[in-house]
């Protein structure tokens, strides 16, 4: 089955499967700071879950909206290269503010960087050669908030890329048939919510390590900014390994890639 790919292909699929099973931005942090990100936690206001949650929701209906609406090729670079550094420095700006006046300033951050974050996957896409004027390609954009987060219900059966996929898939489905049969689009559809939610439910988890570590009291204007390139780079890495394996998929058939990249032997980072 393995030899079905070229060699070129199967040394990216190999990389995407080692970034997309990375152990994800608490880890990226820690190598940043040299803090357990746990310490961050304990510096968050009361009711920081359900807070977390409303924005993580609220940041991912406008990029649902910007995915929607106005999301197309002719948005991004027709270089074949991704502008990936260009939009580190973006959020950078964001997260020194962040960092700089503490955590109220969130509601009017996550957005920003959550919109900045969609136009920079989109790039990606790109470059892995997705047409976005596709509305199946600007879901799997956002699809892509989901990648990296676990919560702490899974099990090893629910972390991995594709059973993330497996559980989105109805749902992209649907919103998918809902866009493509609507002469009317309502952002506020039950199909699109539905979708908006199982997305919601994995970005809140990244949310809240990315707000944990900005409670940190060393965390000033200049760790606002780090910690917002790592949000961003963590998202990118995601965006790249799915990106790749769906070109693969395209290429050899999506049963032929799910089979060798669930074969591979490269190790999980979550105990099983």
């Amino acid at each position: 089955m393995i030899d079905q790919l070229s060699i070129n292909h199967m040394n990216e699929l190999k990389y995407a499967k080692s970034i997309l099973e990375d152990p994800g931005l608490p880890a990226k942090i820690v190598n940043a700071f040299g803090v357990p990100i746990e310490k961050g936690f304990e510096y968050l206001p009361d009711r920081w879950e359900e807070k977390i949650g409303y924005l993580s929701e609220s940041a991912l209906r406008s990029g649902l909206r910007i995915a929607i609406h106005t999301l197309n090729a002719n948005e991004t670079s027709m270089q074949k290269k991704s502008s990936d550094t260009f939009h580190k420095l973006c959020v950078a700006a964001s997260g020194s503010l962040g960092g700089a006046l503490g955590l109220s300033t969130l509601a009017l951050e996550l957005p920003v960087t959550t919109t900045l974050m969609l136009r920079s996957i989109a790039d990606i896409a790109r470059s892995e050669g997705e047409n976005l004027d596709d509305i199946e390609s600007r879901l799997a954009c956002l699809e892509v908030f989901a990648l990296g987060g676990n919560k702490e219900t899974d099990d090893c059966t629910e972390t991995g890329y594709y059973m993330i996929r497996t559980a989105l898939s109805n749902a992209v489905l649907n919103a998918s048939r809902y866009i493509a049969q609507s002469s009317i689009i309502d952002d506020t559809a039950p199909t699109l919510l539905r979708l908006l939610t199982n997305i919601a439910s994995r970005f809140g988890i990244v949310v809240s390590e990315k707000m944990a570590a900005t409670a940190l009291p060393i965390i000033g204007a200049a760790g606002g900014a780090l910690i917002n390139i790592l949000f961003m780079n963590h998202f990118q890495d995601m965006a790249r390994g799915h990106f790749i394996v769906r070109r693969l998929e395209r290429m050899y058939g999506k049963d032929v890639v799910k089979n060798i990249y669930e074969s591979l032997a490269i190790p999980m980072q979550k105990d099983c």
